[in-house]
């Protein structure tokens, strides 16, 4: 099969930089795409960044310290941005603005103004496909969620959990990082760092939140800046919501709970959803990747069943279905869906597509009202204004 070539920059030479970067060195692994990335651009600020794509990927023509001369590159087609949350508004719209196509990572602006703004700009330039990074959802166990979802598989929805747990910041004496920053983070803090892949599947669904109740825990309150001193901690580590959500489809509202932590206790790295419905409800862990939990309803007694998942993918690759999934797996299937979808200008199947603006505004709209929440100790509405 002939592949068209889609040329791309890189903005931000990081661990998610180098995650995209090894997804294309493994781009022989998917069977049925007729387009590909090629890395020929690089910029970061640190010069000795440069130096692994340098040495991986012979396509690469330019390095450089400045974005704006990256996006001056005729060579390049589509940027992947992989920045601080500070930053988004300002490099994205110019990646939109100088007519590159744009891969960002979450959450698409330090808060809802920039989010807002990134939309707009993108809206001035319909040419541009935009797409936002989130590849938990890629797990086949969540392919199947997603397929039971759109075949109204589960009946009435009666509730929904989802979340992100991981215990990156537990330990006290860890040093600070830009994180744990508000200038660089903002005030979302982990629901802007986590937040969007635990909002993923449901605003998939289009199930949109009305209100929110929210509880944001700042448990360590500082830590060592590397420099002998202990500085203080700005962010939320912990956020815990509950909303009340309506299925458009239906008209009729359930509770969704959704968690970011970044102190849980036990927790590795672990991205869940559970959907409760009056015919069938289903869970799912990236703690225990290989088993999808389905429970059927037909009267009588109720048993939940265990299905081990393979390798069954949205986007067909050399690996055996009978084979393990794994995170550089999800990364490369995120991969697949953005060239897919933007060579395509459609998808296979309903929840095999990255994130859209249009979700990612909807998870500031809730963040911004966890924020609100939190201050008054009070349930606060979502803006459900118009977009942008």
């Amino acid at each position: 099969m002939e592949t068209k070539a889609v040329r791309f920059g890189i903005i931000g030479c990081g661990l998610m930089g180098r995650e995209f970067a090894s997804a294309v060195a493994r781009w022989c692994h998917l069977t049925e795409m007729n387009v590909r990335p090629e890395i020929v651009a690089t910029c970061s600020r640190s010069p000795a960044s440069h130096s692994w794509f340098k040495q991986h990927f012979p396509s690469l023509q330019q390095t450089t310290a400045d974005y704006r001369a990256l996006l001056m590159n005729p060579d390049v087609d589509a940027v992947y941005v992989a920045l601080p949350h500070h930053l988004h508004q300002v490099v994205y719209c110019a990646v939109i603005e100088a007519g590159k196509h744009l891969m960002g990572e979450k959450p698409f602006g330090i808060n809802r103004e920039a989010c807002e703004a990134i939309v707009a700009c993108m809206r001035q330039h319909p040419e541009v496909f935009v797409r936002c990074s989130s590849q938990f959802a890629f797990y086949p166990a969540v392919q199947r969620i997603g397929a039971l979802i759109e075949a109204n598989a589960l009946g009435r929805i009666i509730e929904v959990n989802t979340g992100f747990l991981h215990s990156s910041d537990l330990d006290p004496d860890k040093p600070i990082n830009w994180k744990r920053m508000t200038a660089f983070n903002g005030e979302y803090g982990v629901m802007g760092d986590l937040g969007m892949h635990a909002c993923h599947v449901p605003l998939r669904a289009g199930w949109r939140p009305r209100n929110v109740r929210a509880i944001l825990s700042n448990i360590v309150q500082d830590r060592p800046d590397g420099k002998g001193n202990r500085v203080p901690c700005e962010t939320w580590d912990n956020a815990t919501l509950l909303c009340e959500t309506s299925d458009p489809q239906t008209g009729q509202s359930f509770p969704w709970s959704l968690k970011t932590h970044r102190i849980a206790p036990g927790q590795k790295n672990n991205w869940y959803v559970e959907i409760l419905g009056t015919k069938t409800s289903v869970r799912w862990s990236s703690a225990n990747a290989d088993t999808l939990e389905l429970m059927e309803y037909q009267g009588g007694e109720q048993s939940w069943r265990q299905i081990p998942m393979g390798h069954e993918t949205a986007y067909q690759t050399i690996t055996g279905g009978i084979f393990q999934f794994g995170f550089t797996d999800a990364i490369l299937q995120m991969w697949a869906a953005f060239l897919r979808e933007f060579a395509e200008r459609r998808l296979p199947s309903k929840y095999s597509g990255c994130v859209t603006p249009e979700e990612v505004l909807w998870s500031h709209r809730l963040f911004t009202a966890a924020l609100e929440s939190q201050r008054n100790a009070a349930t606060v509405a979502v803006s459900c204004q118009p977009m942008p």
